[in-house]
């Protein structure tokens, strides 16, 4: 088992590299297998696969509301990596530090994509572990000098409308903010919620903003914050739009659901820096 600790000591900037070599290498998020889920227990086990002709990998990840409670985290993990033509297992890896890993640098590569150069002030609502981690990783690739976290219950208008970048990294299921108080320039990156029906951006925000998102067949399938703000498909811009060059166009709002080629790429990172 490859640890938590051997997992994350891959680094922010090395998994943004990573995603961003990926996706201009001609990796194609739009042919990636839906993400499944079951309903078990206290909560819901997510599967994840994805593969290519040289390496294969499976996520399975465990979400329990009520384990917060319980003093335990909310989302356990295990990933297994496959040699892809024999389906002979590489490497078994701590699920939950992959997603720590992985979700913030897809974001961070989404910031370095559409942010301003010298975008300094974040703003951050949540206050676990993925709030953390998007700090750091979006510090790999701005030079941010001021880092406000905002909690369930405090109120952020005044530090949203400051803000160069606002990342919304909660289990919120309605907006935390009105659109309205954002400057013109500033970048909204959403990941929070995976689900046709919970959002954390209002529709003023996607409209301001306009969207970047991993796949317009994931988003328009599970992405709430732009399918309750009557987003269609042809609206959507992508990462590897942009990676590649293939569009003038820059949105703001970076709304992700989570991929199983983004696991993938960086299971292989970790295990090939090991």
């Amino acid at each position: 088992m490859i640890s938590a600790g051997q997992v994350l000591g891959l680094g922010f900037p090395r998994a943004v590299e990573a995603l961003r070599a990926a996706l201009a290498g001609g990796l194609d998020p739009e042919a990636e297998p839906a993400r499944s889920r079951v309903g078990l227990g206290g909560g819901e086990v997510l599967v994840m696969p994805s593969g290519d002709e040289r390496i294969a990998g499976i996520k399975l990840v465990g979400i329990a509301p009520g384990n917060p409670a319980r003093g335990l985290p909310r989302i356990h993990g295990t990933y297994v990596l496959f040699d892809a033509p024999t389906l002979v297992p590489r490497a078994i890896l701590d699920g939950a530090a992959l997603t720590a890993l992985r979700t913030p640098a897809v974001s961070a590569l989404g910031v370095d994509l559409v942010a301003p150069p010298q975008a300094r002030k974040l703003v951050v609502f949540g206050k676990g572990p993925q709030a953390y981690g998007h700090v750091e990783a979006i510090k790999a690739v701005r030079p941010i000098d001021s880092v406000r976290l905002i909690g369930r219950d405090e109120d952020g208008r005044a530090a949203v409308a400051a803000a160069d970048i606002v990342a919304c990294c909660t289990t919120a299921r309605e907006p935390l903010f009105d659109g309205r108080l954002l400057k013109d320039d500033a970048v909204v990156v959403a990941v929070g919620s995976h689900e046709p029906d919970a959002r954390e951006v209002d529709t003023e925000t996607v409209r301001r903003c306009g969207a970047l998102v991993e796949s317009r067949a994931s988003a328009v399938r599970e992405a709430g914050d732009l399918i309750l703000a009557g987003v269609t498909e042809d609206e959507l811009v992508t990462f590897a739009d942009l990676v590649r060059g293939t569009t003038p166009a820059r949105p703001r709002l970076i709304k992700t659901v989570g991929m199983g080629w983004e696991d993938l790429v960086i299971a292989d990172a970790v295990v090939n820096n090991l």
